[in-house]
């Protein structure tokens, strides 16, 4: 758990980051906003793109779990480094696409081996992988405002990519025992039973719903990452440090709410948390457009992130109660890629309404879709609590 932590802290390091410095990528490419936005839909969609063939592919090489992870983060580094090479906007898209693959296919064998290992406490379990990467989403935004003082973008991004190639190679020695299991639990790899199986999935219609609320909640989380940082530098002329520590800040409670949202989860329910949660981050949404500069927009910032990420390990969690152990990354896939594609065209469209109709227009869109997706949830046929643990 340690290990899938802290591979979990590099990658959102580096997605964070990358967030802080649009302003400047946006400054060196004379992109619009809309063009800021598309930045986000190449990495949703390339997200999206692997995650259903992905799925269906790591259920089957279970025993290789170790290597698998040890590759995504050497993608990661090569990725970034591309970011940081990039001449040219085509190059910046190919290496925000290598770097939101690999974080995607991370999360595959990453939470199915945390399921399995922590059935009766996946959600406590899956949140303590999710403040890995809450760590990572604090620190690096900090980090890297503080950096921008001293180095360029380029630099920095091409100096990050150092450090998950160096926890790649520790990866395989860590995470060599990962997925490894007895000859009786051995997955059945047949492609023709795994594609039958990926179509009984389907047939479900609290996955269907699923599908829709993961999908609602990414796009409303890749609609504020779009802006945010346009807003703080564009209209309220923050510096870059200071547009860091509030980027960082919007995670930084969450980090601490992650495992107590978890715990909470698994002792009364999904429902009972997720719900009120996400009603919660449509009303600091919209407090956004009152409190626009000063302490209190820094107050709005901190309770917005209250449960603005931990709501994903939660989602994960219901996820893996519907679908059960043997198919678990196959149906994390199929989720998770309805939910990246539809992230996708909302990155663009937060960007053209900012652009358009101002932040007030782009904060509306993002509220409406916290809204819905408590709604949705709250309608789903999935069980109100968590599951029992099997009696001995």
């Amino acid at each position: 758990m340690p290990g899938l932590a802290s591979g979990h802290v590099m990658f959102h390091w580096v997605i964070q980051s990358f967030i802080v410095v649009l302003p400047e990528i946006q400054a060196a490419f004379g992109l619009t906003a809309v063009g800021v936005g598309g930045l986000l839909t190449a990495r949703e969609v390339a997200a999206g793109v692997v995650a259903l063939p992905g799925g269906v592919a790591v259920d089957i090489i279970r025993r290789y779990w170790g290597i698998l992870l040890a590759l995504c983060l050497g993608a990661c580094a090569l990725g970034s480094l591309a970011i940081g090479i990039s001449p040219v906007y085509f190059l910046l898209l190919l290496g925000i696409a290598i770097v939101a693959a690999s974080h995607s296919i991370w999360h595959l064998p990453a939470s199915s081996s945390l399921s399995y290992h922590f059935a009766h406490r996946r959600g406590m379990a899956l949140s303590v992988h999710g403040v890995g990467g809450s760590i990572g989403d604090v620190a690096g935004p900090v980090a890297t405002g503080a950096i921008l003082l001293f180095l360029t973008w380029q630099q920095l991004l091409s100096l990050y990519a150092a450090v998950p190639l160096v926890l790649g190679v520790l990866a395989l020695w860590a995470f060599r025992n990962i997925g490894r299991v007895t000859e009786q639990e051995q997955p059945d790899t047949d492609m023709g039973s795994r594609i039958q199986a990926t179509r009984q999935l389907l047939k479900n219609p609290a996955l269907w719903g699923l599908m829709f609320v993961r999908g609602l909640r990414s796009m409303a989380l890749v609609s504020l990452v779009t802006i945010l940082p346009l807003y703080l530098d564009n209209d309220l002329g923050l510096s870059e440090w200071n547009r860091g520590f509030h980027i960082g800040l919007l995670i930084a409670v969450g980090l601490v709410a992650k495992t107590g949202a978890g715990y909470l989860s698994d002792r009364y329910g999904r429902k009972q948390v997720l719900v009120p949660g996400l009603a919660w981050s449509c009303l600091m949404a919209l407090a956004l457009v009152v409190f626009d500069g000063g302490i209190m927009l820094t107050v709005t910032i901190a309770l917005l992130g209250l449960f603005l990420y931990p709501d994903q390990p939660i989602l994960t969690a219901t996820i893996f109660d519907v679908v059960g152990r043997e198919v678990a990354s196959t149906g994390l896939g199929v989720v998770a890629f309805t939910a990246f594609l539809m992230a996708a065209g909302a990155a663009i469209i937060a960007g053209a309404l900012y652009e358009y109709g101002g932040f007030s227009a782009a904060v509306y869109f993002i509220a409406a879709l916290f809204a819905l997706s408590a709604v949705v949830f709250l309608l789903l046929p999935v069980a109100n609590r968590a599951p029992e643990p099997a009696a001995s």
